[in-house]
């Protein structure tokens, strides 16, 4: 099993550090980024390699490549988004396609979570599970969060944005362990997504695979303090938690 990050993202909302970074070097704790803390995370559970996929100021991330390997103590692939800026993140997951059959724990670029997430998705596993979301059950939710029902035995039966938060189950937060096994199933739901609609997210390829008859478990989080970094005020909320960590 390998680390895998979503780091093609424009952040626009987060100018004008983004004008020449990609979210996820915005800095969150002194010179440390959202990238930093995920690699930190990864090389706590072991793992040794880690795919990034890059598209919006990629230039960046190549540039602080053998940095981030010294540091961390790990081997980066950088894997070109060439539509970044133009599809959403269903694209960019499918880009990872065949990283995904090595077995991965995913983590989007603009999350700040401690490593305890990671922790939670491997103690989940070993009952046939081929994907676990890590999940906030605690966490009161609005509009904008990717809201998820589960259902007791069937787990995941929706996950979305659009829907009322008082039906939610709890919050994707943007980690996932994907095994192996669902390396294919999956890349053809996100296939099936982004050709349906490149403005979708690779959430809606989750839901394609459920709305195939798929299961995908959930693992939740706890009382976990941790932040997805959309704007300015969620940039405030990720400094302030991310020295925690």
């Amino acid at each position: 099993m390998i680390g895998l990050v979503l780091a093609a993202g424009a952040g626009r909302r987060l100018r004008p550090y983004t004008d020449t970074l990609p979210k996820a070097l915005v800095p969150v704790d002194g010179e440390k980024t959202v990238l930093d803390l995920t690699l930190a995370n990864f090389a706590e559970i072991g793992l040794t390699e880690v795919a990034v996929v890059v598209g919006y100021r990629k230039e960046a991330v190549y540039a602080r490549k053998a940095e981030f390997e010294a540091k961390y103590g790990v081997t980066l692939t950088l894997i070109d988004n060439d539509k970044a800026e133009e599809w959403n993140n269903a694209y960019s997951l499918w880009c990872a396609r065949e990283v995904l059959k090595r077995g991965v724990i995913l983590a989007n670029g603009d999350t700040v979570h401690p490593v305890s997430v990671e922790k939670t998705l491997l103690a989940a596993r070993g009952e046939g599970q081929k994907i676990i979301l890590a999940l906030d059950t605690v966490k009161q939710l609005a509009d904008e969060e990717m809201k998820v029902i589960t259902e007791d035995g069937k787990g995941v039966r929706r996950i979305t944005k659009l829907m009322d938060p008082a039906t939610a189950t709890g919050e994707y937060i943007g980690v996932t362990l994907i095994e192996p096994e669902a390396a294919e199933e999956l890349a053809d739901a996100l296939k099936a997504t982004f050709e349906r609609d490149p403005d979708l997210y690779y959430e809606d390829g989750y839901q394609e695979l459920v709305n195939r008859g798929f299961t995908i478990d959930v693992a939740p989080i706890g009382e976990v303090t941790w932040v997805e970094i959309d704007n300015h005020d969620d940039l405030a909320k990720g400094r302030e938690i991310a020295c925690q960590y």
